[in-house]
């Protein structure tokens, strides 16, 4: 990727935000590239939001375009590398419109196009009929799952990594707040915070409740109605000037919404049915999640980048197992069939606190 001047200037200021050592300390060398990867990519969806006019929000959020990640302004980029900050959901406001695709449109128009509605419909009963604990503002959604991302370097060859297990707390409150919650991966607990900027004062950092930070509440604040629903998510998505496909990166925000949250099964089933009305979205016979387990899938490709990612399911319940996204034809970074990124949901739960484990009375903070 070449720089301008003015890119580098930003660069070095980024770099200063960095402390000096803590960041390394406990990561082995390919993890450390991987948090690279994602800091150079939250630099560029910063960019993109500032050239449209709108101010980067910061968002405890995952993944590379195609993974999922948090997107941070600068002053908050330390936290999110240091933490490796692959979580769960948020993104920018934009100001752009976008039509919602009606049932069933698809760019290949073949028979898994319909298919993967009939599908998503049959999910979406299933969400709607699931008892879901209600989550109060003073607690915690916990997230326990299995993840696996790229090695490698930065915009180089994929080198998929081994899975390991991840936990996330996510703060509930409604009102602003820079305390966004914990992450703990890598042997290490790290606070997932919005940064403040020298100067500023740390009540105006604050992110509310939001697509930039959802929480239950806000979920269950959203249209039930698919079409309604799309149309906001058409609206509040960012798009970057490198990806003209707004289809593709309203499907990724709802698989990040979807990925590491609890949400009202009214909301939840609005989700998939609102997926079934983007144009492209087809469904797969086999895919397999982090922890090895065989499902079904709804997936999109993106062209652009030559990947597609995929939403798996149980067979038998259609309840969600997890998410990956694959190579879909050769390009430079990697062969056809190469896992960029893979994830498996092992265990959500609503907590008194965060650090707090489903079960345990009480635990001692190690952050």
């Amino acid at each position: 990727m070449n720089s301008t001047p003015e890119e580098l200037d930003e660069l070095g200021e980024l770099e200063r935000l960095l402390p000096a050592g803590p960041v390394e300390r406990g990561l082995p060398s390919g993890r450390h590239s991987h948090h690279k990867d994602v800091l150079m990519q939250l630099i560029d969806r910063d960019r993109a939001r500032e050239t449209n006019g709108v101010r980067a929000l910061p968002v405890p959020r995952p993944r590379p375009r195609l993974l999922s990640r948090p997107a941070l302004v600068a002053g908050a980029v330390a936290v999110a590398l240091a933490a490796g900050l692959t979580v769960g959901v948020g993104s920018g406001r934009h100001d752009g419109g976008g039509t919602a695709a009606r049932p069933g449109a698809s760019g290949t128009g073949g028979s898994d196009s319909r298919s993967a509605v009939v599908t998503l419909d049959r999910i979406a009963a299933v969400a709607l009929r699931t008892d879901v604990e209600a989550v109060g503002e003073d607690q915690f959604v916990y997230v326990r799952s299995r993840t696996a991302g790229n090695e490698g370097v930065f915009d180089g060859p994929v080198e998929p990594g081994k899975p390991q297990e991840r936990q996330v707390w996510f703060s509930q409150q409604a009102g602003a707040t820079i305390d966004v919650g914990l992450i703990r991966e890598d042997g290490q607990d790290w606070p997932i915070e919005v940064g403040v900027v020298d100067g500023t004062d740390p009540k105006d950092a604050g992110i509310p409740a939001g697509i930039d930070r959802p929480t239950y509440a806000w979920l269950a604040s959203l249209p039930t109605d698919p079409e309604a629903l799309l149309k906001l998510l058409y609206t509040e998505t960012p798009l970057d000037e490198t990806r003209k496909d707004r289809g593709q990166a309203v499907f990724n925000e709802i698989g990040n919404l979807i990925r590491e949250q609890i949400m009202p099964p009214a909301t939840a089933a609005a989700f998939y049915r609102a997926a079934a009305r983007i144009p492209g979205v087809t469904e797969l016979p086999d895919a397999v999640d982090a922890a090895g387990r065989h499902g079904i899938a709804i997936a999109r490709e993106d062209t652009a980048d030559g990947t597609r990612t995929e939403w798996i399911f149980d067979r038998t319940t259609l309840g969600y197992l997890g998410e990956r996204t694959v190579f879909s034809r050769d390009t430079e970074r990697a062969e056809a069939g190469t896992v960029l990124f893979t994830s498996a949901v092992l265990e959500r739960a609503v907590v008194g606190k965060r650090g707090l484990e489903p079960g345990e009375r009480r635990r001692a903070g190690r952050s």
